[in-house]
């Protein structure tokens, strides 16, 4: 389940979102996670849908391995569902002892599973689609304004795409662990849920120092390069809009409108 997690990983492949500025896709991912908290009935989760489906579509990506994705948060996903499952009051369908199962609990844990699954598939189309140079460059220039009240714009884009760059590194290198320590006689698999969580312990150690060895020789790297932050740097590549970006704007703003009119009806 370790490997099968892709946000921050890039998915090479010639699409319209590829091709797409990294700032249009920034501001469409959070339209859409604004959107989703907006969301509170069936014709706003289907416009959703349409949405998120429209993108995947213009990604290239293969659904099978964005999908992918979820398998890490199945646990976070069956324990927001339960807990919206039965205890939430209302009209009771089902009682299985102290258990109810209500109309309304039923109707909150469906919205909730869709918003969490959409929300993982959503920012995982951003990730699959910008290289970590083009979301760096994306996050500094939308944020650009921030400057003026003395933010280091930079530096905070930075550390943002070098985290969501790692999150593919780390989590082979933990497969890696893994695997090692299974070859030696390590159990992850069987006893129950406790049980589990206690055998991924030893695998934090030996974690937290490659990932500590890793940050060192990124910022050797760094350093040998010259790098001293944000100020004064140019780009190989400045960022220009196309007529694609524009379309796509004119998009979100339609779509975001139409989300706002389901709510307040």
């Amino acid at each position: 389940m370790i490997r099968e997690i892709t946000l921050g990983q890039y998915y090479p492949v010639d699409s319209v979102l590829h091709r797409m500025d990294p700032r249009t896709k920034l501001f469409g991912t959070m339209v859409f996670i604004i959107s989703l908290f907006l969301a509170n009935g069936v014709p706003a989760y289907i416009a959703a849908t349409v949405f998120l489906v429209l993108a995947i579509r213009l990604s290239k990506v293969p659904f099978s391995f964005m999908v992918r994705g979820l398998k890490a948060i199945i646990f976070l996903l069956l324990i927001s569902v339960s807990f919206n499952l039965f205890l939430t009051p209302g009209q009771i369908l089902v009682q299985l002892g102290f258990l109810k199962v209500t109309w309304e609990g039923l109707r909150t844990a469906a919205f909730m599973a869709l918003r969490l699954i959409y929300l993982v598939i959503g920012s995982s189309v951003m990730t699959l689609t910008t290289t970590p140079n083009e979301l760096t460059d994306g996050l500094e220039r939308s944020l650009g304004f921030l400057k003026r009240v003395g933010v280091p714009v930079h530096e905070i884009s930075m550390m943002m795409s070098i985290a969501l760059r790692f999150i593919p590194i780390l989590v082979e290198e933990t497969d890696k662990i893994m695997k090692a320590q299974m070859a030696r006689g390590a159990d992850f698999e069987s006893g129950n849920l406790i049980q589990k969580a206690k055998s991924m312990v030893p695998l934090l150690v030996p974690l937290f120092i490659s990932a500590f060895r890793r940050a060192t020789d990124l910022a050797m790297a760094m350093e040998a390069r010259c790098y001293h932050g944000g100020e004064g740097r140019t780009k190989m590549k400045p960022l220009k809009y196309a007529q694609r970006d524009r379309i796509a704007y004119l998009f979100y703003l339609i779509y975001l409108a139409v989300l706002i009119v389901l709510r307040l009806l």
